[in-house]
């Protein structure tokens, strides 16, 4: 298979049935963490199941498996201010082991013993989204990233070159980059890869929070929060 194939299998729409309820995803999506059961699933590693209309079938929430496909879609956590389902939620992320959604659902706590210094790194993202296009398009999007490890900030100041670096400042312990306008995915794919740069420095999701807000009558503005820490001992800086 070349690559053009193998690229269109992995983009082509894959439908889904969790519980009744149809879903339809790309297979990468599906990978976004190869070792999660859903990663084996589409990998053939794992034994798949078929309705009678020919879609994979999984016997769990239906319901839930929303919160699942979108975290797989972005990496990010976004929950109803009154959802109250969250110990579910926990079971299913558990089920489908996606090891970075069950840190986002577990409670706030040192993710190390006490006596472990921890290096911490804060991600923010404020994306400006235009309401009535169709598909969403991205008006501009600020990240910024605060740590004291100074290595971490380099790398990412040398190895996202073609972002628009709007600011670095060592001292502030802080860098930060703009871009758009630019497509809803295309802006998720940059995020998702910033993201996975950072947990490659051996950094673990602690926590994230997400919250909403309209300025104008034609814009939504998102924010998201992120922490990411490590034992200081992994890596010296």
């Amino acid at each position: 298979m070349d690559n053009g194939d193998w690229g269109h299998r992995m983009n082509a729409p894959v439908t889904l049935n969790v519980g009744g309820h149809l879903y339809t995803t790309s297979i990468s999506t599906l990978q976004r963490y190869p070792d999660s059961m859903l990663g084996a699933m589409f990998r053939g590693d794992f034994p798949t199941t078929r309705d009678s209309q020919g879609n994979y079938f999984i016997d769990r929430d239906g319901t839930l498996f929303r919160y699942i496909l979108n975290f797989l879609r972005t990496s990010e956590l976004t929950l109803p201010v009154d959802f109250t389902e969250t110990d579910l939620l926990r079971k299913e992320a558990d089920f489908y082991q996606i090891e970075p959604l069950i840190q986002c659902l577990s409670d706030p706590k040192p993710l190390y013993p006490p006596d472990i210094f921890e290096q911490v790194v804060e991600l923010s993202s404020t994306r400006k989204l235009s309401k009535y296009s169709n598909p969403v398009a991205v008006i501009i999007t600020q990240l910024t990233i605060t740590t004291k490890v100074h290595a971490l900030l380099e790398g990412i100041s040398n190895n996202f070159t073609k972002w628009n670096k709007h600011m670095m400042d060592t001292r502030d312990c802080q860098v930060s980059f703009t871009f758009g306008p630019c497509d809803y995915h295309q802006e998720v794919s940059l995020r998702v890869h910033l993201m996975d740069y950072i947990m490659k420095q051996g950094f673990t999701i602690r926590n994230t929070r997400v919250h909403h807000m309209s300025e104008r009558p034609n814009e939504n503005t998102v924010e998201h929060h992120w922490t990411f820490c490590r034992p200081a001992h992994i890596v010296e800086d």
